[in-house]
């Protein structure tokens, strides 16, 4: 194998994450500027932003007929984003949890889970079925567009808000950082395929594990970042709202392209397992309305677990 290749996949994923870190800088920029409350921004806008890998590397697989990469990277980075981001970031510092609003993402994001393993049970998610999906993130957004309002409206509601013209180079950066994410998530699938014909391993395991971490490297960056400066309430929304958007809105659009083939190991293992893990994530949460760290430390297992079956069953 030309070793080019290996460069190119991490030159790609470095593209992939530093455009993503222009990306949530002017994103979170943009919404505190405008007024925009934390625990909104983790749960949206920045998951918005350390979501675009994720979008743009399942969306151009279905495009260009890699579907097994599409439905790979979205189910492994909701797992990874769980697993491995939150799971080592629990383990490091325990995050308190503010029980309404976690709870309502969660189910936002269990739902999102359990509609798409009900839609593949006959193998195919079709339009029709991503529809559905896209229905859920469209209930998503609106729920934080009316938790938004709320807050706005209280009585101490932030009115120093500067105009959209007054925020030109933060836009120009949100743009420029989302062209790198495009442009890296292109060359990642490249090579990412290549790598995977070269091990002799089947695209779906690659796009579950190597793609899957690839992509989801903003999302713990960002975890990591907001944990260690005491902003939690901005990590765990950050991931909820993520793994939302990676089912809802990613496998969503992505069956608008292309109709997405779901293969057994799907149905058998890695969906069982991402349900598994968001349960374990909300009744961890919801128990004593804080996450310990010997709980992050079972959310980080069951994820090595999880890899290491996919090695040795599905490889």
């Amino acid at each position: 194998m030309d070793f080019s290749i290996l460069i190119l996949f991490v030159l790609s994923i470095s593209l992939i994450i530093k455009g993503a870190d222009w990306f949530v800088e002017s994103a979170v920029a943009i919404s505190q500027k405008s007024g925009i409350p934390k625990v909104i921004i983790g749960a949206t806008i920045v998951s918005f932003a350390t979501t675009a890998p994720e979008f743009a590397v399942s969306a151009t697989a279905a495009y260009m007929d890699h579907t097994e990469l599409t439905v790979g990277n979205a189910v492994g980075s909701a797992i990874c984003n769980i697993g491995l981001v939150l799971g080592s970031v629990i383990l490091v510092k325990a995050i308190p949890i503010h029980l309404d609003t976690f709870l309502r993402k969660g189910t936002f994001m269990l739902l999102s889970g359990t509609v798409l393993v009900i839609t593949s049970i006959d193998g195919m998610l079709s339009m029709y079925d991503g529809v559905l999906l896209l229905l859920i993130f469209i209930g998503f957004l609106y729920y934080n567009y009316r938790l938004q309002t709320a807050i706005f409206s209280g009585p101490k509601s932030n009115t120093d808000r500067e105009s959209i013209s007054d925020m030109k180079q933060e836009f120009v950066l949100f743009i420029f950082g989302a062209l790198c994410v495009v442009t890296g998530s292109r060359i990642l699938i490249d090579s990412g395929i290549k790598i995977a014909q070269w091990l002799d391993i089947p695209e779906m395991v690659i796009g579950l594990t190597l793609v899957a971490v690839g992509t989801s490297l903003p999302e713990f960056i960002t975890a990591v970042s907001a944990t260690l400066k005491g902003h939690q309430d901005m990590s765990i929304g950050n991931i909820l709202g993520a793994n939302t958007m990676d089912i809802a809105l990613i496998l969503g659009v992505s069956s608008q392209i292309r109709q997405l083939p779901i293969l057994a190991q799907s149905i058998h293992y890695d969906f069982p397992v991402m349900l598994f893990i968001m349960v374990m994530l909300i009744l961890f949460g919801a128990t004593k309305q804080k996450i310990e760290r010997w709980e992050g430390a079972v959310i980080l297992s069951s994820y090595f677990a999880y890899v290491a079956g996919l090695f040795m069953w599905y490889n």
